[in-house]
């Protein structure tokens, strides 16, 4: 059983359904396993909790 985890900044939740579906059908393809053995988390960090190149997300 795939476990994906994606670690990024807030999202929109149409946007996330957009992409567990994609992933699960990637793996699904790839591995020809049940979609319903595909696990995706999201872990979503405020942009005053990261940063890139030295500044904040939040900053920018």
């Amino acid at each position: 059983m795939p476990n994906v985890t994606i670690q990024q900044g807030p999202r929109d939740v149409e946007a996330k359904r957009d992409l567990v579906r994609r992933i699960t059908d990637a793996f699904v393809d790839a591995y020809q396993i049940p979609a319903d053995t595909v696990f995706v988390w999201f872990q979503d960090t405020p942009a005053d909790s990261w940063g890139v190149g030295g500044v904040l997300r939040a900053d920018k």
